[in-house]
């Protein structure tokens, strides 16, 4: 299966190779994924150019993936529902009914899930 026309966002993107998020990004490429990184301070991570914010997306998205917790999250619930992704992957830790129930209102299809496990057990 051909992976690289789906576009995979990763909010709360890292540099540091021991966390998740760039654990989920460099799997993410190893599976021939488009990737975008999310982090307001970073230009590049895993040799990818990042996203500084939701809203400096231009491109559909189809899966975004999120690795910030509720109090990160949640102000950014609004430019989530602008960006329209084809569905949204709550990482453990990351789950927030607020704006779970703000993608239900918005038609956007939502999971908790771990991406690393989708990903590995060919479920992504």
């Amino acid at each position: 299966m051909d992976n690289s026309k789906h576009h995979v966002a990763v909010l709360g993107a890292s540099p540091k190779p021991a966390r998740y998020a760039n654990q989920c990004i460099r799997l993410l490429q190893q599976h021939g994924y488009r990737v975008t990184p999310i982090h307001p301070r970073f230009d590049d991570i895993e040799d990818l150019p990042v996203a500084h914010s939701v809203d400096a997306i231009t491109d559909p998205v189809d899966t975004l993936t999120l690795y910030v917790g509720p109090q990160l999250l949640e102000p950014q619930a609004e430019a989530i529902v602008r960006l329209r992704p084809g569905r949204v992957i709550f990482n453990p830790g990351t789950e927030t009914p607020a704006v779970q129930k703000r993608l239900e209102a918005a038609g956007i299809e939502w999971f908790e899930a771990c991406t690393l496990v989708m990903l590995r057990t060919n479920q992504f």
